[in-house]
């Protein structure tokens, strides 16, 4: 059948990833959660507040890369809490010169407190900064297809839409536009921000999108160890039903078991 999806794996900057779930590492009571969720979550990738978080800026306190050491896991600074493109690179550049040369980088640059939009006038500036200098940028934006577009032709290796406003668990508010990004996409697309639970995740991997980054929807659970591990079986899920195809939708029932033959 032409149309049947077959699998590929999740590149990410020349390396090969088994999970598709990357988790944020902020918001949790204390560095013992951050350690058991992370773990139960089964992701390979986790981003990092540079500016919220010691990897190392700050000696003789309490360093977050103790817990989660870069042999194991990929280190993805990100740079939340910018409001400019300079303020973007800047953090950018210092979490190259913290991590040893690291290149891979989550790039943010918000417009303000309140709905911790994407600024995409300033992040295309930083974006364009920083590709330069040879930094992967996976890119945190909007859900404006013509945006992730450009970004992509730019030079970043990943483009990563809200699905809904940081921190809300809103879920995904228009997956109309997210299917519109799939569709032309050259780059990974993984949803970034508005999951709020297993569901939300399944439905952006049914989507098809190559990953979902989440963090106050496991952080900000109840029992964040339990969500994360739900976490990453909803995203098996979602990937799996992704390539089976879902049946169509059909306004009547029609029988489970074909009626020809029946004994009459």
């Amino acid at each position: 059948m032409s149309n049947v999806r077959s699998d590929k794996p999740f590149v990410l900057a020349g390396r090969t990833y088994q999970s598709r779930l990357l988790v944020g590492t902020g918001k949790y009571r204390d560095m013992e959660e951050t350690r058991l969720a992370i773990e139960a979550s089964g992701a390979e990738i986790v981003t990092v507040a540079v500016r919220r978080t010691n990897i190392g800026q700050n000696p003789g306190e309490p360093n977050l890369l103790d817990i989660l050491p870069p042999d194991r896991y990929t280190i993805l600074p990100n740079t939340a809490g910018c409001y400019d493109a300079v303020e973007a690179v800047r953090t950018c550049r210092l979490a190259r010169e913290l991590l040893d040369g690291h290149n891979l980088v989550k790039l943010e640059v918000l417009a303000d407190q309140k709905t911790l939009f994407p600024n995409v006038l300033e992040t295309l500036k930083a974006a364009e900064v920083l590709v330069k200098e040879g930094f992967d940028v996976m890119v945190y934006t909007s859900d404006d297809p013509i945006i992730a577009r450009q970004l992509a032709e730019m030079g970043c290796i990943a483009v990563m839409p809200l699905a809904g406003l940081i921190g809300t668990g809103l879920g995904i508010c228009n997956p109309y536009n997210l299917q519109i990004i799939l569709e032309e996409a050259k780059v990974p697309v993984l949803v970034d921000a508005g999951v709020g639970t297993a569901s939300d995740a399944t439905i952006a991997m049914e989507l098809g999108c190559e990953a979902v980054l989440m963090n106050s929807a496991i952080a900000h659970a109840q029992q964040p160890v339990l969500m994360a591990e739900a976490m990453k079986h909803a995203i098996v899920a979602g990937r799996l039903a992704y390539l089976a195809g879902r049946m169509p939708k059909k306004l009547y029932a029609s029988a489970s078991s074909p009626l020809d033959g029946l004994i009459k």
